[in-house]
């Protein structure tokens, strides 16, 4: 595959933007370029207010190998890694904060920050093939951002033992761990996502983002600051068009009949 094809490819069908990782010769690596053109083509979506979901994919056998470490072996000062992992960090913080749900498409393996990247996203639904480790600390090095989106998906021992031995977990142990939502057989994995994606797209925008913004801020809260802003937030959505829509809906026992 030629350097000069996109990094990222792009679709967008019915309000859903698919993002397909493009470098599957080499099992999509989160190099500079890969993560400058994925944090270009998030910030993009994140402004599409007719984007209402977006699926991350990959080309290839595999999902995502985390970082390019040839890449940045042949670069070693404190100053380029730090850079490095600043802009890996942007672009999974952009996954949460951005309005849309996102829901990662997995096939193959999800290995170090690709196991990050899965752990980041909303929603994600795995192939029964795909495999997950955290797999620095073989080769030296802990996989100490790639432990923050792991943290808070799994449990601390079950964080800990993927962080400290490097081993793969099959999907079926991802998705009882919480890694996954769902697995299904490869040939199932596009119509799963598409029931997903139905879903979400029958409810109505606003509630989605703020919902999604509310559980993101108050699950870092203590419970009494939780609760203060989830009221505030619960508030500020029943005087939207389509709460008041949705509640009359229901006392009239019909359907709502939402904008968008």
């Amino acid at each position: 595959m030629s350097d000069t094809n996109p990094y990222v490819l792009k679709s967008v069908t019915d309000g859903v933007a698919t993002l397909t990782l493009n470098r599957g010769d080499k099992f999509n690596p989160l190099s500079e370029e890969m993560l400058a053109a994925l944090q270009a083509e998030l910030d993009a979506v994140k402004a599409d207010d007719g984007i209402r979901v977006v699926v991350l994919a990959a080309a290839g056998k595999a999902f995502c190998a985390g970082h390019d470490l040839k890449q940045m072996r042949a670069q070693p000062s404190e100053e380029y890694y730090k850079k490095l992992f600043n802009q890996c960090s942007k672009v999974m913080l952009t996954i949460q904060q951005m309005p849309q749900p996102v829901i990662a498409r997995i096939h193959g393996i999800a290995t170090a920050a690709g196991c990050q990247l899965v752990a980041m996203c909303d929603l994600a639904v795995a192939s029964r093939e795909a495999k997950f480790a955290v797999s620095g600390v073989n080769y030296g090095l802990f996989c100490s951002t790639p432990s923050v989106g792991l943290s808070r998906n799994v449990s601390r021992k079950q964080a800990m033992e993927m962080l400290l031995t490097g081993e793969f977990i099959d999907a079926d142990t991802a998705r009882e761990r919480g890694l996954v939502n769902r697995v299904v057989s490869s040939e199932a994995l596009d119509a799963e996502i598409g029931k997903l994606t139905a879903s979400i797209l029958a409810k109505p925008a606003v509630a989605v983002a703020m919902g999604k913004q509310l559980f993101y801020k108050q699950i870092e809260m203590g419970i009494g600051a939780a609760y203060q802003l989830a009221g505030q937030t619960m508030a500020c959505n029943m005087m939207d068009d389509a709460a008041l829509e949705g509640v009359q809906a229901f006392i009239d026992k019909r359907k709502p009949a939402w904008s968008k």
